[in-house]
């Protein structure tokens, strides 16, 4: 991970602010990290005010910073972007959260303790987020994980050189530094588990598993090794170079999907050496979900995006891969999703020749979430919530993140982790006050 600014390149990119009363930005935010105000402080000297505020408002405010899509959320908004170029708030936001930790500043204490304990299943950034919240008003928040580092996708999924390892870890320790216990290869994956977290005198959980489940492509040939998973794709090369490496190196991959984890899977196999490297999505350019600097960072690295361009096969002989059978396609009427629906054009199906293919065409929860008995889930093993506060059909079990959402992005699964610790805290009686800050 690149650094991004000095302190005079941050204070001198604030100094563009127009100091907008209302200011856009902060609606574009659904972690409510009030950029306005925070850089409205960075450009009046007031750093450790700004790094107060980020911390205070967003827990995970430099993973958030680094990794999600600021073009289309609050830097979108920014009204400075209709006389020029929007403030680079990701980067500002990203560059005080690094301050702090260089300066050893600690921007927010708990309250003491006040003897309560809540449950948190799943230490990814919903998790993390809801415990951190619970600690600052004086809970004990106990994160059970099943892995055997906590960060979830942060840790396992997302890219090196998007979101180090080092990086997530930092993160991390401002949670654990509140009081937050994490309990590490502690999964809750049954009823008699989620039951057992009463007896142990927890007044409440929070369910934040997240969605690993990777949807497989319904083709009629796929019997093959070289047709992997993105996730498991990622987290060989987040963990494991030389294998990745050696796993890419040389071949014609491609990559099914158009979303931001396809992207990653796409830089990764490019970066480590594949001979060439497709990304085939069945809709058009636009219409791609992934966000505009990942796919135009893919296109910078010498990646093929081919639109318009739906799979129908895989070619495979002997047990492995030779080739994608697709068609191409052209846009209709909007589908259930809202956005144009792609309809094969007869005579134009062709085979590519490729030696392995990456699979990112949406996540789903484990199926271990169908047995926590009592939680209502949809056709898809998303955990239903009874309101938008995260509770679910269960009293005093409460959900966010990608498993109620599916695949999100990681701002929203804050929000959620954000929104459930309010709501449990008024279940328990503790309403929230405002935690101190240093």
């Amino acid at each position: 991970m690149k650094p991004v600014f000095t302190m005079a390149q941050a204070i001198s990119e604030a100094s563009r602010c127009l100091l907008c009363h209302d200011a856009p930005c902060a609606g574009g935010c659904p972690a409510d990290t009030q950029p306005d105000r925070f850089i409205r402080k960075l450009r009046f000297r007031n750093v450790k005010g700004a790094v107060r505020l980020i911390k205070g408002q967003n827990i995970l405010g430099g993973v958030c910073a680094a990794v999600c899509p600021t073009g289309s959320l609050c830097e979108r908004n920014c009204v400075a972007s209709g006389i020029g170029e929007p403030i680079r708030i990701g980067e500002l936001q990203r560059f005080l959260v690094e301050h702090a930790w260089e300066t050893g500043f600690q921007p927010v204490k708990p309250k003491p303790s006040n003897g309560v304990r809540v449950a948190i299943v799943g230490a990814g950034p919903s998790g993390l987020t809801c415990a951190a919240e619970l600690a600052k008003e004086g809970v004990h928040a106990v994160i059970f994980e099943k892995h055997a580092e906590p960060g979830g996708m942060l840790r396992y999924a997302l890219p090196e050189h998007r979101l180090s390892r080092a990086f997530v870890k930092r993160e991390i320790d401002d949670v654990l530094a509140l009081g937050v216990e994490l309990r590490c290869n502690s999964a809750i994956e049954s009823a008699e588990q989620l039951e057992s977290l009463w007896a142990e005198g927890f007044r409440a959980v929070y369910v934040a598993t997240g969605a690993w489940h990777c949807t497989k492509l319904d083709v009629p040939h796929r019997d093959s090794d070289d047709i992997l998973d993105a996730v498991s794709f990622l987290r060989v090369a987040k963990d494991d170079a030389p294998r990745f490496e050696k796993l890419v190196g040389g071949k014609h991959v491609a990559v099914v999907g158009g979303g931001d984890t396809a992207m990653d899977a796409a830089i990764c196999a490019k970066q480590a050496g594949a001979e060439a490297v497709s990304v085939l999505y069945r809709r058009s350019f636009p219409q791609m979900p992934g966000s505009r600097e990942d796919k135009l960072a893919a296109l910078d690295g010498g990646i093929h995006l081919l639109v318009l361009t739906q799979p129908v096969d895989y070619l495979i002989q002997d047990g492995s891969v030779t080739g994608v059978r697709v068609v191409r396609t052209e846009l209709q009427s909007a589908d259930l999703s809202g956005r144009p629906r792609p309809v094969p054009i007869a005579g134009t199906e062709h085979n590519i020749p490729v030696d392995l293919v990456v699979e990112a065409i949406g996540l789903a929860p484990d199926e271990a979430v169908t047995h926590f008995g009592g939680v209502k889930l949809d056709s898809m093993r998303r955990i239903i919530l009874e309101d938008e506060r995260g509770r679910t059909s269960q009293r005093r079990v409460f959900a966010g993140g990608d498993a109620v959402r599916g695949g999100s992005i990681v701002v929203r699964a804050v929000a959620d982790g954000r929104r459930a610790a309010r709501a449990i805290l008024d279940e328990i009686g503790q309403p929230a006050g405002g935690s101190d800050l240093a």
